[in-house]
């Protein structure tokens, strides 16, 4: 079959499969608007003709075959992580995928290990990077933030096998609204559901759940049916601040008056192009930096880049805006890091960086 022609009808596959349906009611903790949820700062999303319009245009664009593309993994240590409880560190496996310790407490955002961010391992987005540890190489996993029910930030297959590790049933999985009973359905106990603005204590870990700029959409008729979340974690005067996937809107200076400052962030910088169709889903590496000012954010640390192609910028174009951004700005290269898929730096109380681990 044609390759181009592959490249179009395969998202489209993964867009209107109906593998399964998510619930739209009888959250205890949350609350339906309409039916349905909406943002903060509503903005309308493009529907499934536009989708169909911007497929058909990058057949004709030049894009740079994805085998070209290679990020080699930074050198860690397993042993390190498993023992580490006192430094605050951060480690980018992935995508979205994150390991943060902090306060002797292990936290992981939205884990992705296998090979397609697809309903099927045989065909969507192919993973172009190996994630930068190994699921199994991972310590034990107290916390899991989940941000949204997209396929590249939920994957069955990645919660199936953290809860099947020998300590996984301690694993308690923080989840947006409309998201429990799909978790239920995978057999996972420790679930809590959260609506913006919700706050929990977990052990001596505060947990915030707060509004993204986004949507969710697992199925053909499920869009909007799940809330989609950034998370605030603070233990041990450490305040963490996760976005899986964002677009810009005026509620980042919000969260930064209300909850800020931030010593960490874990902000997106990728999967930006077109600006016609992806403008209120996800931000250019400006509008991340933006992001970090307006969070009061002391450090901050790039992702949703360089391991799946989704869509039209090189796939290494990412870091490079941000580094130009930065430049322009006047902020230090070590205050928004860009790390290798499998680093570790690891943070000190004055805000420096250490060596990699």
């Amino acid at each position: 079959m044609n390759c181009k022609l592959v490249s179009m009808i395969v998202p489209l596959l993964a867009f209107s499969i109906n593998c399964f349906f998510l619930p739209r009611d009888g959250q205890s903790q949350c609350r339906l608007r309409e039916e349905k949820y909406e943002n903060v700062y509503a903005f309308k999303k493009p529907g499934f003709i536009d989708f169909l319009k911007w497929r058909v245009t990058r057949l004709s664009l030049n894009l740079p075959d994805p085998e070209s593309h290679n990020f080699p993994l930074a050198p860690n240590d397993p042993s390190y992580l498993r023992s580490n409880r006192k430094d605050t560190t951060i480690t980018w496996i992935g995508h979205s995928t994150v390991l943060i310790q902090m306060g002797g407490v292990n936290i992981l955002t939205d884990p992705h290990f296998s090979d397609r961010a697809s309903p099927f391992q045989w065909i969507g987005p192919k993973r172009l990077t190996p994630p930068g540890i190994s699921l199994d190489d991972l310590p034990a996993i107290d916390i899991v933030l989940i941000s949204h029910d997209h396929y590249d930030h939920l994957d069955k297959g990645s919660i199936e096998r953290l809860d099947a590790r020998p300590n996984g049933k301690n694993t308690v999985f923080f989840v947006p609204c409309g998201l429990k009973e799909w978790f239920e359905n995978q057999g996972i106990k420790g679930i809590v559901e959260m609506d913006w603005g919700d706050e929990y204590r977990h052990n001596h870990t505060r947990i915030v759940c707060v509004p993204m700029h986004h949507w969710s959409k697992r199925t053909i008729f499920s869009t909007n049916g799940t809330l989609w979340a950034g998370w605030i974690a603070e233990t041990k005067g450490v305040r963490l601040l996760f976005l899986g996937d964002t677009g810009y809107s005026p509620l980042y200076k919000e969260i930064g008056s209300t909850y800020g400052p931030f010593d960490l962030s874990v902000l997106p910088i990728g999967a930006y192009e077109p600006r016609w169709f992806m403008k209120n889903q996800h931000v250019t590496p400006e509008e991340a930096l933006r992001i970090h000012k307006d969070i009061r954010s002391r450090k901050s640390v790039a992702t949703h880049w360089g391991t799946f192609i989704l869509t039209d910028e090189p796939l290494d174009e990412p870091p490079k805006r941000l580094a130009k951004a930065k430049e322009t700005a006047g902020v230090p290269d070590d205050e928004f890091m860009v790390l290798m898929h499998g680093e570790t730096v690891t943070i000190d109380g004055s805000g420096n960086n250490h060596e990699n681990h």
